[in-house]
């Protein structure tokens, strides 16, 4: 598929994915909607990637939400098609054993945050304002935003924060646990690839692992949550990847251990 909505640059392991519609501030078309299904299944595909950052096109927006000039002519059935859709995107990109950061670069706000929200965490630029705030439009989020912003800040402020429709500056995201990290907005992307690279040069299985335990455990009680644990961390004694870092370990040797990869 061409690509006309994203731009895909590779540095070593690491790959950036950039939503490029910035004179509509990146706002989720259903064409945009189409290429990031795509986007995340060659992802998926590539397993010399190792780690994934999402940004923004232009210096004004992550995604400044679903592209509100396609809503005027949906029916039920087809906002219910598109919300489908949405979800089944953003389900396969937090289902990707790789870390995905989201690198947060101006507005972040309804479909815009989902997306952040559906990446394993958000470094935000100081110049960022996040919200969902499809409650000013008289709707709900619509691609998993109530669910994750729940399970991110708590059920308490999450329901403020949508029946607000709040935008919320990067410090507030930070202090809330919605943003891992706050930098001034030049530095944001080198910050995501310092913290991508470091993770890639991990366990690719070990990483894997830990995303599948976060993602099962999250419903779970604590005693099911560690027996999940249990089961994994035997079976990752079964692995090259066990093996190599072990054995890198074990006889002193610099630098990242030479993992065979995923």
């Amino acid at each position: 598929m061409t690509f006309e909505n994203l731009l895909v640059a590779d540095d070593g392991p690491v790959r950036v994915l950039t939503v490029n519609r910035p004179a509509a501030l990146n706002a989720l078309n259903r064409r945009t909607m189409e290429e990031l299904g795509v986007a995340v299944a060659e992802v998926a595909a590539t397993l010399s990637i190792r780690a994934l950052i999402i940004t923004g096109g232009g210096e004004k927006a992550f995604v400044a939400g679903a592209d509100i000039t396609e809503f005027n002519s949906f029916s039920p059935d087809e906002a219910r098609a598109y919300s489908r859709k949405g979800h089944t995107t953003f389900d396969s990109l937090g289902q990707l054993d790789i870390p995905v950061i989201a690198a947060v670069n101006g507005f972040a706000l309804g479909g815009g945050l989902e997306l952040a929200l559906a990446c394993d965490f958000i470094y935000a630029s100081d110049t960022a304002r996040l919200g969902l705030v499809e409650a000013n439009l008289g709707l709900i989020p619509g691609f998993g935003g109530v669910a994750r912003l729940a399970r991110r800040v708590g059920t308490a402020m999450a329901a403020e924060l949508l029946m607000t429709a709040t935008q919320l500056k990067a410090d507030e995201a930070l202090r809330l646990g919605l943003a891992n990290k706050v930098v001034p907005a030049a530095e944001l992307l080198t910050a995501a690839k310092a913290t991508a690279t470091t993770m890639a040069s991990k366990g690719p299985l070990a990483i894997g692992a830990v995303k599948r335990l976060l993602r099962e455990g999250e419903g779970c009680d604590l005693r099911t949550a560690n027996s999940f644990e249990q089961t994994a961390f035997g079976l990752a004694f079964s692995t090259e990847d066990c093996k190599v870092g072990v054995n890198h370990f074990l006889a002193k040797a610099k630098g990242p251990a030479p993992f065979p990869g995923r």
